[in-house]
């Protein structure tokens, strides 16, 4: 972290101060902000341009201002008085012809360097670099603001950098990739300062709150200002009076703040004196303009620094000014760490509001201290909090007591109900979670919680597999319009799962209506509507997919904690199902990466994702690791089974394995037919005819397509029945019906199959336009499957000897590419003589020269 760091992001500013400083040029005027990165743009560009001559550097500083030539100090002597010393200077500097001079921080130069600077400009003695700094401080001397407001220097500005290339920088000083919701966050709080971000770097990899997990660097917790940024940003302030202080702390304990109410908290005098230095910034396109802090950095800093006693004064007056607001978690977040009372029925509505919000790790600080005064439904808050917060056993604990010293029997059978949905999703204990819903539903008092039980009762069930009266049981509870929240969305859940695996798309369609006003309530939300994702992707409806999403990701995509890698997870989903498995890495691998370590639900969901996107991507090497995973399967997903099969079938396939991967597939179908999933069949005998197992396919999909609803199972049959036929018309009309699904990953592979067809009987010409259009396709979906790759680069090679020759190419021995593919190691002998013959070589390097497997794409 110590080392220089890599100048990129300025490309095009750099090619003007290069131009600007070239012989017989005037120069250039660089102006921007602290710590944006002048000096750095300026010393790179004179190191390009200057060649043999000399560069004289003049630096401006607070220390020198008041010192005559203080910016030119050390380069001559001479007496300070008056225009005799201007000229000295001057012709000292013409003897020193050619060169550039190179004057950093102009606006802080005393003003007889000042008066040198625009000599040298005016006479064009040499090229002229100039940094200054805008906003400046204080006003920068007359002649140096008259180098660009009399034309006499164009002016380059320089912004701060980007978030993609503020993400691009941090990759290149880390090297490696980074998670882009922890890019994000380095974004927002230095706004593309590479000075603030490199003393933030240098903090965070030190204490090890940024790290690598799954390959990905990770940011995780909150800041904390070095000593060496707090020293930054305090000179870049300056010395505050006290009622300018007052402004710019209580904007970093409670920003944005309303412009009247900072006014009325400080004074007016003080707050435009804290604008007119830089340091607050005023928003007037909302109905009321809002004051804030100009850079965010300024506000972790002076936290940092801020006494305690100080801060705890300055929070509870800004919550006193927010009494009786609308919005409770204002005033509950400062209220927290305030000198004033609690006030626990806020701080347990501010709980729920946060809940509501998917913003878990706030709702649990919320709601612990709501629970501290004792109440019964702050405590049962806080239980739930933990739990989705995936501490499980410290909300085992906490429910126990609950069920034991509740108020009445439906707030027993409530607890009660959390606790069984705690069992299940979060300590995946599903046996001791049927034993406490039975407990329950025996209670005669359960009362109005009754619902909800039973709710949770159906969730178990499709826990359990058991689909047969799931729908009927989940469309009553929904019939009796249950105002609870919890009920409903497990009762629309177990529905839309139902309904998703067994084809049943008009019950997705009622789970995604019914689910629709209680979508934005509640963590469970993100189980629902993956869901509801499963079953539109699986009924063929990929838009659909998508739309649904999008709503619930894109408010979660700005949280921390559980509720955005959730959103991520859903967000790979869409475009699994969209056929857009490259697209789909991103939110999938940095999702992984948040789950990393974690027993959270979502992780067994993203883990199977994320590898049927390495396999449809030919990424078999990143795919290896989860491989292993994959027999692991949460007992709230036992539905999802056959998906997990598949992925393992994708991975297996990418690595040149095309035999066990069909025997996957089928595996996957006939799973899929014991758990009276027919959408998943489907989808399985799908990927088995995309591998080239078409014959059983055709046969099974004849009789899927009048049990499932939606376009796909139609698709699928086509497919297989051109494969069947060996009919390239077919296989291209095949495809067709793909796209207009919106699957150009089954698209590309049943081109891919028209084109190896034409191949073998020799019609050349049909065989490549066959093959452009699958790389056409390909290249929209990202997909490398083993189709589309024996399309591409066609080998006169059988599939057993490619996928011999294939495994070879990797590294495996003959013993162990007989045991992938369950043959004798004298046919695999066998296939690889056979295979050198054909292509004309006689060892594995050569051979793995011909043969590019799909993992090295």
């Amino acid at each position: 972290m110590d080392r220089l760091w890599p100048f990129t992001g300025r490309d095009a500013e750099l090619r003007d101060v290069v131009a600007a400083v070239r012989p017989g040029a005037a120069g250039i005027l660089v102006a921007g902000p602290a710590g944006v990165g002048k000096t750095r743009l300026v010393r790179e560009a004179v190191a390009r341009a200057a060649g043999r001559r000399r560069v004289v550097w003049a630096l401006g500083a607070n220390a020198t201002r008041l010192t005559p030539f203080g910016a030119f100090a050390g380069l001559l002597d001479l007496p300070v008085e008056g225009a005799a010393a201007v000229a000295g200077m001057l012709r000292h500097l013409l003897r020193l012809r050619p060169f550039v001079l190179a004057v950093d921080d102009a606006h802080l130069l005393d003003e007889l360097s000042a008066v040198v600077l625009h000599r040298v400009v005016v006479r064009g003695i040499a090229p002229v670099v100039v940094t200054v700094r805008d906003p400046a401080p204080a006003p920068a001397p007359d002649v140096v603001v008259a180098l660009w407001k009399d034309d006499l220097l164009p002016r380059l500005d320089v912004a701060p950098l980007d978030p993609p290339t503020t993400s691009s920088l941090v990759a290149r000083v880390l090297d490696g990739p980074v998670e882009s919701g922890s890019a994000q966050r380095l974004w927002a709080l230095t706004r593309g300062s590479p000075l603030f971000l490199r003393h933030l770097l240098a903090e965070e990899v030190r204490t090890q709150r940024l790290s690598r997990r799954s390959g990905l660097w990770l940011w995780s917790g909150d800041p904390r200002v070095s000593a060496e940024l707090a020293t930054l940003v305090d000179r870049e302030i300056g010395g505050l009076e006290p009622p300018v202080l007052d402004v710019v702390d209580l904007l970093a304990l409670g920003e944005p703040l309303g412009l009247d109410a900072l006014t009325a908290l400080t004074s007016r005098r003080a707050v435009e004196e804290a604008e007119t230095r830089g340091l607050v910034g005023t928003d007037t396109t909302a109905p009321a303009p809002v004051a804030r802090l100009a850079h965010p950095v300024y506000g972790e800093v002076r936290r940092s620094a801020m006494g305690m006693m100080r801060a705890r004064h300055l929070r509870g007056v800004l919550a006193s000014h927010l009494e009786g607001t609308a919005d409770p978690i204002a005033r509950a977040v400062l209220l927290l760490d305030s000198d004033l009372p609690p006030d626990h029925d806020l701080l347990l509505r501010a709980a729920e509001a946060a809940t509501a919000f998917h913003d878990l790790p706030l709702a649990e600080r919320l709601a612990h201290a709501a629970a501290a005064g004792g109440g019964w439904r702050a405590r049962l808050a806080h239980a739930a909090t933990l739990s989705w917060l995936t501490r499980g056993e410290a909300a085992e604990a906490a429910l126990c007591d609950l069920a034991g010293d509740a108020p009445s029997g439906p707030w027993r059978a409530r607890a009660r109900a959390y606790r069984a949905g705690n069992l299940l999703f979060t300590l995946r204990r599903l046996d001791a979670a049927d034993e406490v819903l039975a407990e329950a539903l025996a209670d005669p008092d359960a009362g109005a919680q009754r619902p909800t039980l039973e709710a949770m009762g159906v969730a178990l069930d499709v826990a359990r597999g058991r689909t047969g009266a799931t729908v009927a049981r989940a469309l009553a509870l929904l019939d009796d319009d249950p105002a609870d929240q919890l009920t409903r969305l497990l009762a629309t859940s177990a529905l839309a799962a139902v309904g998703a695996v067994t084809g049943r798309l008009d019950a997705v369609r009622t789970a995604g209506g019914a689910g629709d006003a209680a979508a934005l309530q509640g963590i469970p939300a993100f189980g629902l509507t993956d869901w509801l994702v499963t079953g539109l992707r699986l009924a063929g409806l990929p838009v659909q997919a998508q739309d649904v999403a999008a709503r619930l990701a894109s408010s979660a995509a700005d949280l921390p904690g559980p509720a955005r890698v959730m959103g991520l997870v859903l967000s790979g989903h869409a475009a699994l199902a969209a056929g857009r498995p490259a697209d789909a890495l991103a939110p999938l691998r940095d999702a992984w990466a948040g789950l990393d370590g974690s027993e959270h639900e979502f992780r067994f969901r993203c883990r199977t994702l994320l590898a049927t996107a390495y396999g449809l991507t030919g990424r078999a090497d990143a795919a290896r690791p989860l491989l292993d995973g994959l027999v692991d399967t949460h007992p709230a997903y036992t539905l999802h089974a056959p998906d997990d099969l598949l992925a393992r079938a994708w991975c297996v396939a990418a690595e040149g394995a095309v035999t066990p991967a069909v025997r996957l597939a089928e595996d996957a179908a006939d799973l899929a037919r014991r758990q009276d999933s027919p959408a998943y069949e489907v989808l399985a005998w799908q990927t088995a005819t995309q591998l080239g197992a078409s014959a059983p396919a055709a046969s099974r999909l004849e009789a899927l397509t009048r049990r499932v609803g939606g376009p796909r199972a139609g698709a699928a049959l086509q497919h297989a029945r051109a494969s069947c036929a060996q009919d390239p018309a077919a296989l291209l009309d095949a495809a067709d019906a793909w796209e207009r699904l919106g699957d150009p990953v089954a698209a590309g592979d049943a081109a891919a199959h028209a084109s190896e067809l034409h191949r073998r009987r020799g019609r050349r010409g049909s065989a490549l336009s066959a093959a452009a259009r699958a790389q056409g396709l390909a290249d929209r979906s990202g997909a490398r499957t083993p189709a589309l790759l024996a399309a591409v680069r066609p080998l006169p090679l059988t599939v057993r000897e490619r996928e011999s020759a294939v495994l070879a190419a990797q590294g495996l021995s003959n013993r162990a590419i007989a045991e992938r593919l369950t043959l004798s190691v004298r046919t695999v002998e066998g296939h690889l003589y056979r295979a050198g013959r054909k292509l004309g070589v006689s060892d594995r390097a050569a051979l793995a020269r011909l043969v590019r497997t799909p993992g090295s794409e």
